[in-house]
């Protein structure tokens, strides 16, 4: 089963840097866009929703702390993890970068390990169904690094949709999502599956927990949750 693919939307001008970013990410199992100015990024975000955004500070049409406010300000991605790339390292700069918003800070040049342990720690922090963790709940138990799901602590079969599904409810227990909702945050807004579909991978993800199928609780008229309660 493939792991969740993570997309990065790389930010920056420079060539070299580009592609030492590019390489970085591949290797760390990520799949990454690069693009050249603060409009084309908000172009992309606009159009497909990453995971993480890694933003120069000095870019050619104006500052990415100028795309990093816009960001913040915009509803629909205000919580969109950014990391500045930066050559800058003065104080003042760092803390004028994390007052506007940035969840963290690296400046050129960088180790390739350095800005995969940063991401990696960011997106633990900022989405919980990226962990490498063992997640679990009751019966059932989740393993993120060998892509197992387990029920009395012997291995199930499981769909790639289901497993998604359930891995996303384990990171969020006793919280409601609607099905349009579970569609943005487990297929992602860019793929086009009707809502009902929803339902019948609610159906199989009970069907494959067996026993332990009353973990995932239908909300009248709202939507779908897990909970051990």
């Amino acid at each position: 089963m493939a792991v969740d693919q993570t997309t990065i939307l790389i930010v920056e001008d420079e060539p070299a840097i580009i592609e030492l970013v590019t390489f970085t990410l591949r290797e760390a199992g990520w799949s990454s866009y690069a693009v050249h100015s603060t409009s084309e990024a908000w172009e992309f975000i606009q159009r497909r929703t990453p995971q993480l955004v890694l933003l120069d500070w000095m870019l050619p049409d104006q500052s990415g702390l100028r795309l990093l406010s816009r960001i913040r300000g915009d509803r629909q991605h205000q919580h969109l993890p950014v990391i500045m790339l930066t050559a800058k390292s003065m104080e003042e700069d760092k803390i004028a970068g994390l007052d506007q918003g940035a969840d963290d800070y690296i400046t050129k040049p960088f180790s390739p390990r350095e800005l995969t342990s940063r991401i990696k720690a960011l997106l633990r922090r900022k989405s919980p169904e990226h962990a490498q963790s063992l997640m679990t709940a009751g019966p059932v138990s989740l393993d993120p690094v060998s892509c197992t799901v387990q029920l009395n602590g012997q291995k199930i079969d499981i769909g790639h949709a289901e497993y998604k599904l359930l891995k996303f409810f384990l990171a969020h227990p006793d919280r409601v999502f609607s099905r349009s909702q579970l569609l943005d945050k487990v297929w992602g807004d860019h793929v086009v599956i009707e809502e009902r579909t929803v339902d019948v991978h609610v159906l199989r993800l009970r069907k494959a927990l067996k026993d332990a199928e009353s973990l995932i609780r239908t909300v009248r008229s709202v939507g779908y949750m897990l909970s051990e309660k």
